[in-house]
């Protein structure tokens, strides 16, 4: 049995208020390594072109309000 076989076996065996407790740590896990991929594309550069578009779009009133 692979190591994420093994994983899939105990969550499908978790009660309730261990799911969701899992689930609200998993979440939070998933959102921390976004947060870590994002800061490590901007301090990359990754992301420069979409701001400058952004930026450029702001300058010529192609946006709209939130």
């Amino acid at each position: 049995m692979t190591k994420l076989e093994q994983i899939e076996k105990s969550v499908t065996e978790l009660d309730k208020q261990e799911f969701q407790a899992f689930s609200a740590w998993f979440e939070a896990l998933k959102a921390e390594r976004w947060d870590r991929r994002m800061e490590a594309d901007a301090a990359s550069g990754k992301l420069d072109r979409f701001a400058e578009k952004a930026l450029a779009d702001s300058r010529a009133e192609k946006t709209r309000p939130l």
